[in-house]
């Protein structure tokens, strides 16, 4: 066993963050983040690039962060390559992540996801990291242009890795620490390890999350007609993420095929059950491809398109009108979000601080793609 893995933690638990508490904004606010305003920052890594949806963050009293991330470097230079192992702990232990186009592996607690456009992961709390992705060759502005989709097809995998992400609060105020460094990795060894922590603020229920965009819980049901106007048929894909969010956030793609052709994975069960796409004390929308229209409370109507997202307050903006071959994705805050706590500056940078002390088993796994990982929210 190396050193970085054989070394244990005294810390005899994760206190629940007791700062500030988490407050959604109540009132009837729209705010509207335009592509054409976007700007990518290499915020974390080099080689990623992000896209906030900073306007939404902000007048949602900074509770929650959408952002899309986009490769932008081969995978083969020193100052890229695969990510470190470490911990996100965000309040409620919440990180979605929505792939987008491209390829990634994902590593969570050695159990490797191999996951391409439409594969949606829940998770935090747990040792992980991204331990490969594609990338196209494409120039930065050829790159960032490329089309995105949550349907999987050869084109799409063949454009750079890029999700769309999202925290309850901003990643920089919570502890991340980084359990093993990239320059420490024994692929032979510390990917199989088995990790376990302490307990921190986990909502009732809360659990780790993937949903296959060609399962059978991930195909699109015909959404009654009249609620929303299209040339094309409306339909919906629920993410199944209510319940292993803790009950702090849905998460829905309302889409349309293209005109004379069947692209959405369809299911033939019936109509969607739409009570889902009525739940959000603030709702989030962000278009990943197409256009969509609202009205906001006053009747006005406003429209995105590719790129562009609203974050609004309850019944402030409702979706009337999808144009073809477009893909909504839609994220209902819940009233949940409000019993949380940011951590304060001091416990984040304690158990920052901590970093490889972390690991509290080293059991290894005897295949790394059996068993369900467990992170200390998890077990």
């Amino acid at each position: 066993m190396t050193a970085h893995a054989a070394l244990h933690s005294n810390w005899a638990s994760l206190v629940h963050p007791n700062g500030d508490p988490i407050r959604l904004n109540r009132q009837d606010f729209v705010a509207i983040d335009r592509d054409g305003d976007a700007t990518y920052d290499p915020i974390y890594r080099p080689q990623a690039l992000y896209n906030r949806v900073s306007n939404g963050f902000h007048a949602n009293n900074e509770a929650f962060l959408l952002q899309e991330v986009a490769t932008n470097l081969p995978i083969y230079r020193p100052d890229a390559g695969p990510t470190d192992f470490h911990l996100h702990l965000p309040p409620g232990g919440f990180q979605f992540v929505l792939v987008t186009s491209g390829l990634f592996t994902f590593d969570y607690d050695g159990l490797l996801h191999h996951v391409g456009p439409g594969a949606l992961i829940l998770q935090s709390a747990i040792v992980h990291r991204q331990s490969s992705y594609s990338w196209s060759g494409l120039p930065t502005e050829a790159n960032l242009k490329t089309p995105q989709t949550v349907v999987p097809d050869p084109l799409s995998m063949g454009y750079s890795g890029k999700f769309i992400e999202a925290f309850i609060t901003e990643p920089t105020t919570f502890p991340n620490p980084t359990v093993v460094h990239a320059d420490e990795i024994d692929e032979a060894e510390t990917p199989r390890l088995a990790w376990s922590h302490p307990f921190h603020d986990r909502p009732q229920a809360a659990a780790f999350w993937v949903q296959d965009p060609l399962s059978l819980d991930a195909l699109y049901r015909p959404v009654p007609a009249g609620i929303v106007t299209s040339a094309m048929p409306v339909l919906v894909r629920d993410f199944g993420i209510e319940a292993p969010s803790g009950h702090l956030v849905t998460g829905h793609i309302i889409a349309t095929d293209p005109h004379g052709q069947s692209l959405l994975p369809k299911s033939a069960a019936g109509a969607a059950d739409i009570t889902g796409l009525g739940k959000g004390e603030v709702v989030v929308y962000r278009v990943i491809r197409g256009t969509a229209e609202f009205k906001d409370g006053a009747g006005k109507r406003f429209e995105l398109a590719t790129g562009d997202s609203v974050t609004a307050g309850k019944n402030s903006a409702t979706l009337v009108g999808l144009g073809e071959n477009t893909q909504l994705l839609r994220l209902g805050l819940l009233k949940g979000m409000d019993d949380l706590c940011r951590w304060t500056a001091a416990q984040r940078d304690e158990i920052d601080g901590l970093a490889g002390r972390i690991i509290t088993r080293k059991e290894p796994r005897p295949q790394r793609t059996q068993g369900k990982p467990v992170g200390f929210l998890y077990e």
